[in-house]
């Protein structure tokens, strides 16, 4: 174990860390609960809505393809185009393929807005529908927009609140402001701006907003596909520190997990040690990235109506012709990429003298900015591995599969963001382990929540996956 001050006390906490966990403790506060949350949804949810079609590829209004590369590419050169990979990682189970992959350039906006009602924080949240969600509407940030969105190239409406999140450096309230990055697999160095702002008062909720403590929304994160992508990657980048006011007792999983996130609690791993090895995956990997026309890939072929895999694996790129009320463009067209089934993503979680641990993945993919990132124990569409002859599961899948009831923490199933990804659903499980993982592993480390709060205040360390886990985590704080 590494050597560690002294824990914290409620004395020495920061203030905002403070207001944060009392919010998170909350699932009724001043404005009430969650019991009329469901009619609210159903409510905006007749007049917020998405119709969708799929088209053929050729067929999609505003988009084109390259008549010398086969890439899709939008016709005002904005928004995102779908092109080709060729990946060479030596070493690695599969060594070289080729891909599709969205590049989209533009550094978005997820934010939240907080502000004090009665004393306790809460965040405004949106009810939002996107033309991939597989259940319809979503509880999102405040705002959620791309560039191409919040300079309107669509011509739509403008994105309501989003004067709030412009030109923040300026300006006392800022609770959390990164670019974090998303799918690897999916995104060609695709990042996001994750931003907190705290107001000194609230303001008015908009048809189709809510003010809600960090405890509602936690008790929604246990809720089927109902708390968005975009909403937990925001949440995960607060500042929790996870203690009570009072050293927590006991040896039950819920005094392990605050003690995680105590800075004062002990770790497996001093922060020096995990980023050398964070520095040294990055270093010793050889993997090669380079853009290649998408009507030239390897195993792939096009159809009429999509781009596949010739084996079935991995997942399609098909189109979408898209009628949408209570959004601010209401019919457009768009390529979207279509897993091929769902996914399983886990933490194994684990006590080393009474702190709770999480068993982190040194994930290289080749979407990423900074060739590796820090993902969850178990990343991975298992039907893929099934229609790829002599493709072994990933390290860990069956003791997270196989885990008795009792050892599963949280186990969900929620979408990833519904903009350019259809119906792409992944069974999120945390699942308590004694599986005895040697402090050197080549690619997996123990970590506290508090060391990874640490990284989550930098880009490029802890992947999108990672950082939804670790929403759900902090939704286990108070839970009960």
């Amino acid at each position: 174990m590494s050597d560690t001050p002294a824990p914290s006390s409620a004395a020495t906490r920061d203030p905002v860390e403070r207001r944060i966990d009392d919010s998170a403790r909350l699932r009724t506060g001043p404005l009430g609960d969650l019991s009329d949350f469901t009619d609210w949804f159903a409510d905006y949810g007749r007049r917020a809505y998405t119709h969708v079609d799929r088209v053929p590829l050729h067929a999609l209004e505003g988009w084109e393809t390259d008549p010398g590369t086969g890439d899709l590419r939008h016709h005002t050169g904005r928004f995102f185009t779908v092109h080709g990979l060729e990946v060479s990682n030596p070493g690695a189970p599969v060594a070289r393929w080729t891909q599709p992959i969205i590049n989209q350039p533009e550094i978005g906006i997820l934010g939240i807005l907080t502000a004090p009602i009665d004393g306790v924080l809460h965040c405004l949240m949106q009810a939002k529908v996107e033309p991939g969600n597989a259940e319809g509407l979503q509880l999102s940030p405040t705002v959620q927009a791309t560039r191409s969105n919040y300079t309107r190239v669509h011509q739509g409406r403008a994105v309501p609140y989003l004067e709030h999140f412009m030109d923040i450096h300026s300006r006392p309230g800022v609770l959390a402001d990164v670019r974090q990055s998303e799918q690897g697999s999916w995104f060609y160095r695709k990042r996001n701006r994750n931003v907190v702002v705290e107001l000194p008062e609230p303001v008015e909720a908009l048809d189709g907003y809510r003010w809600m403590t960090l405890g509602q929304i936690h008790e929604l994160l246990g809720r089927r596909d109902t708390v968005n992508m975009d909403a937990r990657t925001v949440l995960s980048c607060l500042p929790f520190t996870g203690a009570d006011t009072e050293k927590p007792d006991g040896d039950d999983f819920g005094s392990a997990l605050l003690r995680s996130g105590d800075p004062g609690a002990v770790s497996v791993h001093s922060a020096a040690e995990i980023l050398g090895w964070i520095t040294d995956r990055r270093t010793s990997s050889d993997i090669a990235v380079r853009r290649v026309a998408l009507g030239d890939l390897r195993d792939w072929s096009r159809t009429d109506d999509r781009i596949r895999h010739d084996a079935g694996a991995f997942f399609d790129v098909i189109g979408v012709q898209v009628d949408a009320g209570g959004r601010e463009v209401h019919r457009w067209s768009q390529p979207m990429i279509e897993p091929v089934g769902q996914g399983v993503i886990a933490f194994l979680v684990r006590r080393f003298e009474g702190v709770l641990h999480v068993l982190v993945h040194a994930r290289v993919e080749p979407g990423f900015a900074d060739v590796v990132e820090l993902g969850p124990t178990v990343q991975c569409v298992a039907e893929s591995h099934a229609q790829l002859p002599g493709q072994a599961a990933p390290p860990f899948l069956d003791e997270v599969l196989g885990a008795p009831e009792e050892r599963v923490r949280f186990d969900t199933v929620l979408s990833e963001e519904g903009g350019r990804f259809f119906h792409a659903l992944n069974r999120y499980l945390i699942v308590e382990t004694d599986q005895d993982v040697p402090r050197d592993h080549p690619d997996h480390r123990w970590m506290t929540l508090h060391q990874l709060s640490d990284l989550l205040r930098h880009s490029h360390y802890v992947n999108v996956q990672a950082r939804s886990l670790i929403a759900c985590l902090h939704s286990l704080y108070h839970a009960g």
